[in-house]
């Protein structure tokens, strides 16, 4: 775990620098050696300079690195970096998106305590607290993202979290955080936002009262699809009291190699998420105009529910993923039509990861959201007719042959 008030933190930047430069300068100080690119320390231990410096250390009496499992240079520095980017205090990374969702369950949470969720997060996030914390006595309720009364009537007496995705995975629905974290401070509770679509380059989430900012490091962190990780941002209280513990037990840990790779890709997070969201709006636009096509979601589009309050909360202009329904009587036909144009692509890739550089297509239904019911799916919007894009940085031109490859086949 590392904060950005660190003394180890790199001390040479001026204290105003602004995000794009956090997200190339902020780490650790050089090595003897003087790297200018930061260094890999693929090292399981640190060796001590006697046994008392060593029981100091492990009794955390005196800062050091001790062990890869909860503290490691190279994590480190990812850590410090993704904090100054949202702007929290303090960040510990984690081995997988799902991890870091996990992570903070378990170092907030209880038995007997109540969550309320929007229904429109993650599949597996879904599972996750409804069945598997389910099990050891946490309560949920999952309610509309974009309801602000529905949210306030499940608060209980026992809500301990409110968490949100924002934009939603495959809707893009938003959320109004400053509403919800008011509902979370006024019931005594903490609010959380996974903010893995829009990334600190198009929103910081504690700017609008989020207590905790949670992130798949997988996605647009690293940005070209190379390696599983995950983050926990928040203030330096909870992030050491409620989640070091617990890191240090379960060892949900994140490699040095796959830090090390997030770290290099946050220098680029900026210039990708404003060319790939221009290309993702620009390619909603043009899904709009499709005769096989019946709706689009993309927060930059103004026929978009939350489409002001994307713009206000987001910067930029809306963010990389696009969603669309195909045409289709029934579900069996709309199912069909969604695979017909998925497999008709050349240049997308089908698969269900987004955030990369290669624009990925998928259909929610029946991958990321697949092991929820059909009750689930519907109460969350995921038809079978739903296609999901999340566009890359090919020729935008490239992009709608592609897709248009696929909706004649419909006609």
């Amino acid at each position: 775990m590392a904060e950005s008030s660190s003394p180890w933190g790199n001390d040479r930047l001026p204290a105003d620098v602004r995000l794009d430069t956090l997200a190339v300068r902020e780490g650790l100080p050089h090595t003897q050696w003087g790297e200018n690119s930061e260094a890999l320390f693929l090292t399981s231990s640190f060796v001590h300079p006697s046994a008392e410096a060593a029981a100091r250390r492990f009794a955390n009496e005196e800062e050091a690195f001790v062990y890869s499992r909860f503290s490691n240079p190279t994590v480190s520095m990812m850590e410090r970096r993704l904090a100054a980017l949202e702007g929290t205090q303090a960040c510990i990374a984690t081995s997988s998106g799902m991890a870091a969702v996990m992570l903070m369950l378990m170092g907030l949470l209880k038995a007997g305590d109540h969550v309320v969720c929007s229904r429109s997060v993650f599949g597996a996030t879904i599972k996750l607290i409804q069945g598997e914390f389910g099990k050891f006595g946490v309560q949920s309720t999952f309610v509309s993202q974009t309801d602000v009364d529905e949210w306030k009537r499940a608060v209980q007496p026992n809500t301990r979290l409110l968490f949100a995705e924002t934009p939603s995975n495959p809707l893009t629905e938003v959320c109004d955080m400053a509403a919800l974290s008011q509902i979370a401070r006024d019931a005594g509770a903490w609010f959380a936002v996974d903010n893995c679509f829009c990334t600190p380059a198009l929103q910081r989430p504690v700017e609008y009262g989020a207590d905790l900012v949670i992130h798949s490091g997988t996605k647009y962190l690293d940005g070209q699809g190379r390696v599983l990780a995950g983050a926990v941002c928040g203030s330096s209280e909870l992030v050491e009291q409620r989640f070091v513990p617990v890191m240090r037990s379960a060892g949900m840990s994140l490699s040095p190699f796959n830090a090390w790779v997030v770290l290099k890709g946050m220098e680029t997070l900026g210039i990708r998420m404003q060319a790939q969201s221009e290309r993702a709006l620009a390619l909603a636009r043009w899904l709009e105009e499709q005769p096989n096509v019946a709706r689009v979601y993309h927060p930059g589009l103004p026929s978009h529910p939350q489409h002001a309050l994307a713009m206000q909360q987001q910067r930029g202009c809306g963010g990389a993923v696009v969603s669309f329904i195909v045409k289709g009587q029934g579900s069996a036909e709309a199912r069909a039509n969604a695979f017909a144009t998925i497999d008709a692509t050349r240049i997308c890739s089908i698969t269900a990861n987004l955030g990369d550089t290669k624009t990925t297509i998928t259909h929610p239904a029946s991958t990321s959201h697949g092991r929820l019911s059909e009750a689930q799916r519907e109460a969350a919007g995921i038809t079978q007719g739903m296609v999901r894009v999340a566009v890359g940085l090919e020729d935008l031109e490239d992009l709608k042959a592609d897709l248009a490859r696929g909706l004649a086949l419909l006609g």
